[in-house]
């Protein structure tokens, strides 16, 4: 109703260039895929779930809002949900890019009543080049990276493997990075040690891993999944496990928890503790031989240290609302007491700021062990 409401509007005109209305309503449309695309590659560059990506809950000013159930990720894993009722998996972190640009699909097909769907299509298509672009350029900026290389996707891939193999925390893992020193006094040992910290610990993971079925139950969904090839996003075809309200996405996670159940019950703290170290040093030896061709490459040589140093002091937050402060300040408040909240809205506006974020509890995960304890 709008864009037919606006359609050769003064407003339109004024905005956007081209020959005709078409051309106008077009590149009204690619800058809200833009727009779109470089939003979400900013969520996950800092691990937040929306938690709610309706059509309805998205903005065409490429704008966060209507986010009720969010969240910003602490254990790294792609498939964390944020959403307690999000039981299939649909917005979960992994998903939110490809939700994002099926959205704005959608919008298109709005569009679409007063322009040529093919012409919405094309510019649609660029989606992932826009997105990943960004994304990338986030990413260089978050390990302080000054040049660009092609390889530099594997680098990223490779250390979210790395991040998800050992259960570190998603903030705190590009703190670190971001303190250690790569090139004047760099320690293959140290460097790994104080990744390996970042680590769960065997008992830990064990107490984030819960299925929702039994070991035997799931077994039996799963063998349905596989007979009727189902696939997580719904696709046609008959779902039996629909009759009963069960997502495939579940069945699947449950089949990887207790696959994952199965490894760390066989598994001792001190082999766990290896296999960290071993996951981090292979990772560290790519990432520094790439710090090294990366200070060769730039043009600055003498600066290339300081220069990456505040890139990375300016891409990678201290403090993220985690869930358990939010809960904190939200039970303090109810009891009269707004200490908290005023503490933590002057840390959030501040995040990437260490002498604003000093208070430690807050740089804490929750690994099923913080509930509502009280903050003195």
């Amino acid at each position: 109703t709008w864009i037919c409401q606006y359609k050769g509007s003064s407003g339109i005109n004024a905005e956007y260039g081209g020959e005709s209305e078409e051309d106008r309503i077009v590149s009204l449309y690619r800058e809200i895929m833009e727009k779109t695309a470089v939003l979400v590659a900013s969520w996950q560059a800092v691990g937040f779930c929306h938690g709610v990506l309706n059509t309805d809950n998205m903005s065409i000013l490429g704008l966060t809002i209507d986010y009720g159930p969010y969240g910003f990720m602490e254990t790294y894993d792609p498939g964390f949900i944020c959403n307690g009722s999000d039981s299939g998996g649909r917005y979960s972190y992994e998903q939110q890019p490809g939700i994002c640009k099926w959205n704005v699909k959608k919008l298109g097909e709005m569009f679409a009543l007063v322009v040529p769907q093919e012409r919405l299509d094309e510019e649609l298509t660029r989606w992932e080049t826009v997105y990943t672009e960004e994304y990338h350029k986030l990413m260089r900026r978050k390990l302080g990276l000054l040049t660009v290389e092609p390889e530099d996707s594997s680098l990223f891939a490779n250390l979210f493997d790395a991040m998800y193999e050992t259960h570190s925390d998603f903030t705190k893992t590009f703190q670190l990075l971001q303190e250690a020193d790569f090139l004047d006094s760099y320690d293959e040992y140290i460097v790994c040690r104080s990744m390996a910290s970042n680590c769960l610990s065997l008992e830990e993971v064990k107490k984030t891993l819960k299925p929702k079925f039994s070991k035997a139950d799931c077994t039996a969904l799963l063998q349905v999944v596989q007979k009727f090839n189902l696939q997580q996003d719904g696709g046609a075809g008959f779902n039996p496990l629909a009759m009963y309200g069960i997502e495939v996405g579940t069945v699947l996670r449950d089949h990887q928890i207790h696959t994952n159940l199965q490894k760390f019950s066989d598994m001792t703290q001190e082999s766990r503790n290896q296999q960290c170290i071993d996951s981090w040093k292979t990772w560290i030896c790519q990432y520094k031989a790439r710090i090294e061709r990366d200070n060769s490459n730039y043009t600055d040589a003498d600066n290339y240290k300081s220069t990456r140093f505040e890139i990375q002091k300016k891409s990678n937050p201290v403090i993220v609302p985690r869930n358990h402060i939010l809960q904190r300040a939200i039970d303090r408040a109810e009891l009269g007491d707004y200490s908290i909240t005023r503490r933590l809205l002057e840390v959030s506006e501040n995040p990437f700021e260490l002498s604003f974020c000093t208070d430690q509890w807050m740089a804490e995960r929750d690994v099923g062990d913080k509930g509502a304890a009280v903050v003195t």
